[in-house]
Formats: structure tokens, C-alpha cells, sequence
């Protein structure tokens, strides 16, 4: 389905008026989904690392900026696509890699990756999902998706996990760097709530012949066990560039690695043959009091110098974030949250809703803004408070 941007705002204003409507707002999302979901689980999607300062400054940074629009434009044929490794994406945004959805949703990632098929958006499904990734790839048919990856500690797993993917028909690998091991994360404290213990979120561990063959007993037989040598294999507290230029050279994929926010690491990434990087900071659900990662994009963006794609994950709720994020040199942007919540709140249909909304204001924030296209936004437009 190509998403008709220019009659999704029109359809709200003619819905009958005694109709149930799905929220509009990500702040009605998020509330529908606290309403919906346990304690537990809702704290696990919205809460972060130690007091939140993490997540503030990933929203703060936005708040920053400020639009200046261009009047007297011809803003009639608009375009929000880019270009992403050769492949032409009718939106800005992916969906980003969010792990454990059936405890959102009875039928998890499927339901995710299916609303992003439909739309047409690339669809990053988690190393920790809870549906494997061949179910995915079933489920998505020759539609766009990537793989992440938490590199385990055994490279044979890991090969295994890049193996399976690529036959899967995955064309990218997103190696996460910023979760070796887990964040102090108050509110899952307070919960005493780890959804992995009770098994979700293994799919891909679970279906795997390399981590079953490692186990003493299958996880039919002895979940827990199971359970934690998975967890062992993501504490990978002992992962360097060196462990990074091992998976660059067990993939013909296009790599991308995730969670840089420092400008030397960028220029480390490109010297050992990454294809992409995702500025990101995880959310703000691992180091608190860290920087947002708007805040450190430009200075990324210059050390890369066009060489690669740089992509930005952590805060985007709007479309007018997804407009400063592209005017200070990002190729795209990656959505977590909003769309968990619609996955939360009403399934597929909730995420299909999402993406239809955050893609129909970014196209209108872009025409209002004086711009008809994606390719000419740049700093000029912006005004730093």
C-alpha cells in the first residue's frame, strides 16, 4: 500500500462523529497504551535509565531548534521519500528495533511487521523478539526489513544469527553497541518485571540450532536455564571493534552500527567498514544523564562527511522533529515508542495508524515549512534557541 499522505488528514475531519477514533497524538497513544497495558509491561516500554535525564534530553534537544519557514513557495508536488542503500523508502522513518512485543500484544512483532509492510516502511525487527525472524520474513513477504543484533559472545551464534537472516531475505544488519549489558532502569526495578524470564523475547534464541545445541536441556524442558544463557550471551561486556570487524566479515550485508553519539566514534565506524550509523542513545534506557541525541548529530554528520549514511534514533515524536533531524544531515530517522504504543493500544491497526499520522505531518510540517522535498532541507531552515 503507498501511503496517500495528502487524504489522511482529511479523513479524520469526515468521520462520523459517533465513530470510536483511534488517538492522534502520541501523548494519547502513550495514555491509551498506559491504560491498557500492566504496570509492568507499560513501565518496561516508557520508563529509562536511572532518573530519566536521558530521555528529557533527547526531547529537550528538539525543543531547542526552531523552524524557520519560507513563504511564497510552490509547495504543490511534495515528496517524503528518501533513499536508503539503493532502495527508494515512500517515508523518512523506519521502524526501530523494539524488542519482547507479545507482551504489548498477543501477536508481537508479527502484527508490527505486518502494518509496516502494508505501509511501506521498513520494518527493523529486534534480535529479541519474540517471533523468530524467519516468521517475520513470512510474514513480510518481499517487503523492506533489517535485522538488529546484539552481538552474542559466541561468534558462532553470531554467525549463525547473520546467516539465518540473510537467507531470510533481510538486506541489513543493525549491530546495537550501546546495551552490552542492561541500564539501571528504576521503574522494571520497582516492578521486579524482566519479560525475558518468563520467555519472551527468545524467539530468535529459541529457534536457533547453534544456542539449542549449547543447552544441557531444550526450553521446553528447563525455560530458565535457557533463559539466562541467552541473557549471558547479550552481556557482552567484552565487545571492541575488533568483535565488530568479525561481523563486517561474516556478512556481504550493508552493516550499520547503533548507539554512537560521540564524533570519534563515527570516524571509528567507517575506518572498520560500517555501511551506516545510527546515532542513538537506546531511548535514554541505558546510560542516564547522557547526551540527546539530536545534540550530537551534527558534530557526527561532519566527521562522516557524506561517506556513509547516518540515521537518528532516541525522541522522535513528530513530524516537525523528523524535519530538524533531516536539515542537520540525517539520511533518516528511526520511530520506537509511538509505534509500540499503537501496537499496544489496537494491534496492527494501531501501528498502521501511527506511521499514517507521523507520515501525513511530516509531509505537511515539510510544505509549510516553504519545502516540497526532503533533499532541500538544510541548517538554513533552522533557528537555535
Amino acid at each position: 500500500m503507498k501511503l496517500n499522505t495528502s487524504t489522511i488528514q482529511m479523513d479524520f475531519y469526515k468521520a462520523d462523529t459517533n465513530a470510536t477514533l483511534l488517538p492522534v497524538s502520541i501523548a494519547d497513544w502513550e495514555e491509551a497504551a498506559r491504560q491498557k497495558l500492566g504496570s509492568g509491561e507499560f513501565g518496561y516500554l516508557h520508563g529509562g535509565a536511572g532518573a530519566g535525564d536521558t530521555m528529557r534530553a533527547n526531547r529537550e534537544a528538539f525543543y531547542r531548534y526552531r523552524l524557520t519557514p519560507r513563504i511564497c513557495c510552490d509547495i504543490t508536488d511534495r515528496d517524503i521519500s528518501v533513499i536508503l542503500f539503493g532502495q527508494k523508502v515512500p517515508v523518512p522513518f523506519l521502524l526501530a528495533p523494539v524488542g519482547v512485543n507479545t507482551i504489548f500484544h498477543t501477536e508481537g512483532e508479527l502484527a508490527a511487521c505486518k502494518a509496516a509492510a502494508s505501509c511501506g516502511v521498513p520494518y527493523v525487527l529486534s534480535n529479541v523478539s519474540s517471533k523468530s525472524m524467519e516468521d517475520v520474513a513470512e510474514a513480510m513477504g518481499d517487503s523492506l526489513r533489517w535485522f538488529q543484533l546484539y552481538p552474542p559472545k559466541n561468534h558462532e551464534l553470531t554467525v549463525s544469527f547473520l546467516q539465518r537472516a540473510e537467507k531470510a531475505g533481510f538486506s541489513a544488519i543493525v549491530v546495537t553497541v550501546d546495551s552490552t549489558m542492561l541500564g539501571w532502569r528504576e521503574t522494571d526495578l520497582t516492578n521486579a518485571y524482566l519479560p525475558f524470564l518468563t520467555g519472551h523475547g527468545m524467539g530468535n534464541y529459541f529457534s536457533d540450532p547453534v544456542f539449542l545445541n549449547g543447552l544441557k536441556e531444550p526450553p521446553d524442558k528447563n525455560l530458565r536455564d535457557a533463559v539466562l544463557k541467552a541473557l549471558d550471551e547479550g552481556n557482552n561486556t567484552c565487545f571492541t571493534w575488533k568483535e565488530f570487524a568479525f561481523i563486517r566479515e561474516h556478512t556481504k550485508l550493508p552493516l550499520l552500527i547503533k548507539g554512537l553519539t560521540h564524533p570519534e566514534d563515527a570516524r571509528l565506524a567507517v575506518e572498520h567498514g560500517a555501511d551506516g550509523i545510527v546515532v542513538s542513545n537506546h531511548g535514554g534506557r541505558q546510560l542516564d544523564g547522557a547526551i540527546g541525541t539530536l545534540e550530537a548529530l551534527p558534530d557526527i554528520v561532519e566527521h562522516v562527511r557524506g561517506r556513509i549514511p547516518v540515521l537518528l534514533d532516541s525522541g522522535i515524536r513528530r513530524g516537525a522533529d523528523i524535519i530538524k533531524a533531516m536539515a542537520l544531515g540525517a539520511t533518516a530517522v528511526l520511530i520506537g515508542r509511538p509505534y509500540a504504543y499503537g501496537l499496544a493500544v489496537a494491534g496492527q491497526q494501531g501501528v498502521e495508524a501511527v506511521i499514517k499520522n507521523i507520515a501525513a505531518e511530516t509531509e505537511l510540517q515539510l510544505a509549510i515549512s516553504g519545502k516540497k522535498s526532503l533533499q532541500h532541507l538544510d541548517s538554513d531552515i533552522l533557528c537555535k534557541m
